[in-house]
C-alpha cells in the first residue's frame, strides 16, 4: 500500500462512493449542492462532509457549494473510476449467475470479462450474451491475457482461501468475496467481503 493511500482513513474512502450516489441523485434536480443538502440526504453532518472531502482537495467555494459534475468528477478519479476495470468472476453458482445477470456493473466502469468454475456441468454455458463459463484449470492464462487486476470470488468457504491465493499469484490485486470466510493474504492485496449475515447481525444489534 502506498504512503498517500495509508494518509487517507479507509472509513472516509468507504463513504465516497456513497457519496457519488447521493451527487447522481442530486443531479437530477441541480447543478450544485452544499454539505448541508449531501449530509441530510446521507445522514451525515455537514462538518463530515466538508471534512471528509477536505483530505483530498478543495472541491467547493464558501457560500456557493458544489458543482455536482465537478465533484462527481474529482471523486471518481479519486476511486480511480474514471477508467475501466476487468474482473473475472470465480464461481459460477447461483450468486455467480446472478452476478452474470447484473447490469449495474458496466454503468459504473466495472466489467466482468470472464468467468471460471470447477464445475464440468457449467464449463462451456453460455451464461449471456457476453460470456462463456471456462475452466478454473484456465485462470492464469485469462487473468495474464486480458491484464485483469480485480476477481469477485463466489465460491464455498473451504476452498475460497486457496483460490484467493492462486490469485494472488497469477496477478489479482483486489478481490470481492462473497465466501463467509475470512482470507489471510498479502497486506498489498485489497479484500472487501460481502456477507448478508453480518450485515443482518449488524442491523439486530439496534433491534428491540
Amino acid at each position: 500500500m502506498s504512503t498517500k493511500h495509508q494518509e487517507i482513513p479507509d472509513i472516509i474512502v468507504a463513504r465516497l462512493p456513497r457519496y457519488l450516489r447521493a451527487l447522481s441523485v442530486l443531479r437530477e434536480k441541480a447543478e450544485t449542492t452544499n454539505s448541508k443538502e449531501l449530509g441530510a440526504f446521507l445522514g451525515y453532518s455537514a462538518a463530515q462532509i466538508r471534512k471528509d472531502l477536505s483530505q483530498f482537495g478543495e472541491f467547493g467555494k464558501q457560500g456557493t457549494g458544489y458543482n455536482i459534475d465537478f465533484l462527481t468528477e474529482q471523486i471518481n478519479s479519486i476511486l480511480n473510476i474514471d477508467r475501466e476495470w476487468k474482473m473475472v468472476l470465480v464461481g459460477c453458482g447461483n450468486i455467480g449467475h446472478a452476478i452474470l445477470n447484473y447490469s449495474g456493473f458496466m454503468a459504473s466502469g466495472f466489467q466482468v470479462i470472464a468467468a471460471v468454475d470447477s464445475d464440468n456441468d457449467l464449463i462451456g454455458k453460455k451464461i449471456n450474451e457476453q460470456i462463456t463459463i471456462q475452466s478454473i484449470d484456465d485462470i492464469e492464462q485469462i487473468i495474464s491475457e486480458n491484464r485483469i487486476s480485480i476477481a469477485m470470488l463466489t465460491v464455498p468457504a473451504n476452498v475460497a482461501q486457496e483460490i484467493a491465493e492462486k490469485l494472488v499469484k497469477f496477478g489479482i490485486k483486489g478481490i470481492l468475496t462473497y465466501a463467509p470466510v475470512i482470507l489471510s493474504l498479502p497486506v498489498n492485496i485489497r479484500v472487501e467481503y460481502i456477507d448478508p449475515v453480518i450485515s443482518l447481525q449488524h442491523i439486530t444489534y439496534y433491534l428491540d
